[in-house]
């Protein structure tokens, strides 16, 4: 008797692969809404957190986005940690405790007291909690990559890389949106006072919905059977780094301009625009809404074409757009609404190049064995030192009275990882995993 055809979805993809998809991208939505609501609401919670400067309003806000960079600096600690323990014992075990990890970090964000009420004691929580997020979101990505892109079917490795940034943005989309929601229903100083809270509040029991959902994936196949056989000595934790250091190193040139433009266009760009031109803070945060949607419609289309046309033209399309485009088009703000919404669209489509193979690009550098602890840490540490430092160093160069270096230094950044797309990076498209 025949075998029965699997069962596939509109796209051609096995519906079993399809659950898997599923299951890293709904999980990996509650992870991301807890990371950045943090950025949306700082321009409200920060004045309630931190004393505020005698001569300097920003200083409170200043201070915010510091405890944003902490945070990121525990993103390499879970990368490797999470990314080891993943290489060991699973991608799906990694992620559960990654994403319980977040709901404790959020609700304790929420629950922070005032700097009124307890003095120093309250940016000490915040500054607790965010190391917590940072380690479980350095976690997150060293374990739902790799097991997205192993989950992928032959030839479909770029779309379902992109996946990563379209939970990821859906995220976004939820914090913003709702943050959005509050800055509109509410009046500015309830906002400030109360409002900011509510968020963190949901984000936490998110997290037990995405855990839930996460508890019924199924393993990798290649570390399933791994696991299974028992006989395969376990990765030690520097492996990845022992025997494949050209791989490390080059994520790190992969990631380090990469990082800058995506948390500058998705996360910092509306306080850009209202530290530097005045813009209002309600429509700031529309327009981001607006623009994260546009940006995760882009994500499996610009996934897809890499399947087609390979990595390194796409990563070379951001790199010489983000060379030659942030000086322009920051030098374009106004507080015109359309000019901050030109602004993020246009640098959404050329960033869209190089998040949608983010993760494909990164675990194809690295065998199964040290694939998740390979890919995670080196891209977090980068991350971290870049991407996690943005927000502070544009928010410090305003303060200095320096706004227009900060394109600059995106432009600078950009060239570095151009070289090496052209010089560095091999293709990997048509590559089998190892």
């Amino acid at each position: 008797m025949a075998t029965p055809p699997l069962s596939r979805s509109p796209l051609g993809i096995p519906k079993s692969r399809v659950r898997q998809l599923m299951a890293a991208s709904i999980g990996n939505v509650v992870e991301w809404y807890d990371w950045y609501a943090y950025t949306f609401l700082a321009i409200y919670f920060s004045s309630q957190v931190f004393p505020s400067g005698a001569a300097n309003s920003l200083v409170p806000l200043l201070s915010s986005f510091a405890v944003f960079a902490v945070g990121f600096f525990m993103r390499p600690l879970g990368g490797l940690l999470v990314g080891a323990f993943a290489d060991r014992y699973g991608r799906k075990s990694a992620m559960t405790f990654t994403i319980v990890l977040m709901g404790a970090g959020s609700l304790l964000v929420g629950l922070t007291p005032t700097y009124e009420a307890v003095g120093v004691l309250a940016p000490i929580i915040l500054t607790l909690a965010r190391l917590v997020q940072g380690l479980s979101v350095g976690g997150e990505f060293a374990a739902a990559t790799t097991f997205l892109v192993e989950s992928a079917p032959p030839g479909r490795r770029g779309l379902f890389s992109s996946f990563q940034y379209v939970s990821t943005t859906i995220g976004q989309l939820l914090a913003s949106g709702l943050a959005a929601l509050l800055a509109t229903a509410l009046a500015e100083s309830d906002m400030s006072s109360y409002g900011w809270r509510i968020p963190f509040v949901v984000g936490a029991v998110l997290s037990l919905v995405g855990l839930w959902i996460r508890k019924g994936a199924d393993e990798t196949s290649a570390v399933a059977e791994d696991i299974r056989r028992g006989d395969t000595e376990r990765p030690k934790l520097f492996d990845f780094l022992r025997h494949h250091p050209r791989s490390a190193a080059t994520i790190v040139g992969i990631t380090v301009a990469g990082t800058v433009a995506y948390y500058t266009w998705t996360s910092f760009l509306p306080t850009y625009a209202q530290i530097t031109v005045g813009f209002d803070k309600a429509d700031s945060l529309q327009i981001g809404t607006i623009s994260l949607v546009f940006f995760m419609i882009l994500q499996p289309l610009l996934g897809m074409l890499s399947d087609r046309v390979g990595r390194r033209p796409m990563l070379i399309a951001f790199g010489l757009g983000f060379l030659v485009l942030p000086v322009p088009l920051l030098g374009m703000l106004t507080t015109s609404y359309g000019s901050l919404l030109a602004v993020q669209l246009v640098g959404m489509v050329f960033l869209g190049c190089f998040t949608s193979i983010s993760a494909a690009v990164n675990s194809e550098l690295f065998p199964t064995r040290v694939r998740a602890a390979g890919a995670g840490f080196p891209y977090s540490l980068t991350v971290a030192l870049f991407g996690g430092t943005a927000p502070l160093i544009g928010t410090a160069l305003q303060e200095a009275g320096n706004p227009g270096l900060f394109p600059w230094y995106m432009s600078a950044l950009a060239l570095v990882s151009t070289l090496v797309y052209v010089f560095v990076l091999r293709e990997t498209k048509d590559q089998p995993l190892r």
